[in-house]
C-alpha cells in the first residue's frame, strides 16, 4: 500500500478527524490528568510541525514534532488508524519527524505516551527510544511513560 507523508495545517479536515479520533480512544483510557495531548489551536499556537500520513490517498496517520530551541523535539499527536496499523506507518511518520527535527539542527527526540499504549510504546522501544524520566512540562504519573532517542541520522 503506497504511503506518501505531507506537512498539514492540524485545522484541515483529515488532520483534524484523526487527532478527535485520537483523543477519543486516549479517553477512554486515561482521566483528564493523564491526557497531555494538545489541541488542534495548541498545536497551531505552539507551531508543532504538523504532518499527515495518507496510504492510497486515504488520511491514515499523523504526527506532529514541536522543536524546542535546538535542545529537542517532542513529538505530539502521534496516531495511526487502526484499520492501518501493522503496516509499518507508525516508524515512517517517526522517521520523517526525525528526518524534519534533523533538518532544524535538532539531535534529540523525546515524547510522552500512556501505559496503555502497549502497541506505540513497543515501536518506540524498536526505534531506539529509552525511558527517561518526566521531562519539561511533565511531572511524574503512574499513567505515563517519556522516552527520548538521540539522533544521528534518520
Amino acid at each position: 500500500m503506497p504511503a506518501v507523508i505531507t506537512a498539514e495545517r492540524p485545522d484541515t479536515p483529515d488532520a483534524t478527524a484523526l487527532i478527535d479520533e485520537l483523543q477519543t480512544h486516549l479517553e477512554s483510557f486515561y482521566p483528564p490528568e493523564s491526557r497531555h495531548g494538545f489541541s488542534v489551536q495548541k498545536l497551531i499556537d505552539q507551531q508543532v510541525a504538523f504532518f499527515v500520513l495518507r496510504a492510497d490517498g486515504q488520511p491514515a496517520g499523523c504526527g506532529g514534532v514541536m522543536l524546542v530551541g535546538r535542545e529537542y523535539g517532542e513529538l505530539k499527536r502521534m496516531y495511526v488508524r487502526p484499520e492501518f496499523r501493522g503496516a509499518g506507518f507508525g516508524k515512517m511518520l517517526v522517521n520523517h519527524l526525525a528526518r524534519h527535527a534533523l533538518a532544524h539542527g535538532v539531535t534529540l527526540l523525546r515524547l510522552e505516551t500512556g501505559i496503555h499504549q502497549q502497541a506505540a510504546i513497543s515501536m518506540y522501544e524498536q526505534a531506539g527510544f529509552t525511558e527517561i524520566p518526566p521531562f519539561g512540562p511533565y511531572h511524574y504519573d503512574p499513567l505515563s511513560r517519556c522516552y527520548e532517542k538521540r539522533l544521528t541520522g534518520a
